[in-house]
């Protein structure tokens, strides 16, 4: 009998919540969402709806995860070079059976309303088994320029679109059938690996090379770095013909950005000054003299100070930092 299966990617750095987020510790795994990390979340509001869940995430902080994972009906696929969520995702896939259904969740996205969650995945669930690949567009509430959107006519795909600058998204939201890619997907295990191995033969036989290596769960570091890296949007869902979208009005973020998280803390009654500047990570005092809307993130051995507008540009501080080999990552 097929199974429903939660794949989680927790594979990601987290660049643009630097320094909160480092490399051995993730923004997956920070527990500041009511003391909850967003891992042990989206692990929570997916049970009631699978019967198994595998994590592919990293070989530096797999620990942090395990004990947050189901202790009955979870397994683990331990990346020692990460190559992106098309191997990642035919790694899980290839551990299947080819009908089971597969829900893939990021892991470090944010999502209220759970109950309407659990009805839009029941809907993909019952697309999937028609063969359909299904991603979940999120309706925009603000033209943003951090996510990649869906231009859409119902249920099908006329096109994806690339993060754009603020006049092109705000020309989305006027068209009306733009939605936020969430990166989010249902489809079963045999049709992923089909579509797969379709269009991007070369990661497909060097992912399933690599699986077939692996020992313990531990996929080997030599094969794994010969997968092309690649996404699963460019790799798979903007080229096949078996794409749906669901449209979905569950609250969502993918926790990103410094933005995103500004406005999350800020819902829950978070400190903020006058103007609009908020402090995350110390109780220290702080004042802020002619900025508006800024951030100041304190850790213990980095500080940053960044306007909320400027959180996306966060990433490329953390490639400097990464291109002299700092060991503040």
């Amino acid at each position: 009998m097929s199974k429903i299966v939660n794949v989680i990617l927790a594979g990601g750095v987290g660049s643009r919540l630097w320094p909160l987020s480092r490399k051995a510790r993730p923004k997956q795994y920070i527990p500041i969402f009511e003391g909850r990390s967003l891992f042990e979340l989206t692990v929570q509001r997916n049970q009631p709806i699978v019967n198994h869940t595998i994590m592919v995430g990293s070989v530096q902080n797999v620990d942090i995860a395990k004990p947050f994972l189901p202790t009955d009906h979870s397994e683990t696929i331990i990346e020692a070079v990460p190559r992106n969520t098309a191997a990642a995702i035919a790694f899980a896939a290839l551990s299947c059976a080819g009908d089971d259904i597969l829900i893939v969740t990021p892991s470090d996205h944010l999502i209220e309303n759970e109950d309407h969650y659990q009805k839009v995945l029941k809907e993909a669930i019952e697309l999937a088994k028609n063969d359909y690949l299904v991603t979940f567009g999120i309706q925009p509430t603000k033209p943003e320029t951090g996510y990649g959107y869906i231009e859409s006519e119902g249920n099908d795909v006329v096109s994806f679109r690339e993060k754009p600058n603020l006049e092109t998204a705000r020309e989305f939201l006027k068209k009306g059938n733009f939605l936020w890619n969430s990166g989010i997907f249902c489809f079963k295990a045999s049709v992923y690996l089909e579509e797969l191995f379709r269009f991007e033969p070369k990661v497909f036989r060097a992912s399933k090379e690599a699986f077939e290596s692996a020992q313990g769960g531990l996929l080997p570091a030599d094969l794994s770095a010969k997968i092309p890296s690649k996404s699963i949007d460019y790799a798979v869902m903007e080229r096949s013909e078996r794409i749906k979208v669901l449209p979905s009005n569950f609250v969502w973020s993918d926790m990103g950005s410094y933005d995103s998280l500004y406005d999350y803390l800020r819902l829950k009654n978070h400190p903020v000054d006058a103007s609009g500047n908020m402090v995350i990570g110390t109780d220290k005092y702080v004042s802020f003299l002619g900025l508006n809307n800024a951030i100041l993130v304190y850790t213990e051995d980095a500080i940053l100070v960044v306007d909320k507008q400027s959180s996306q540009d966060v990433k490329h501080l953390y490639e400097e930092l990464e291109n002299i080999n700092s060991s503040l990552l």
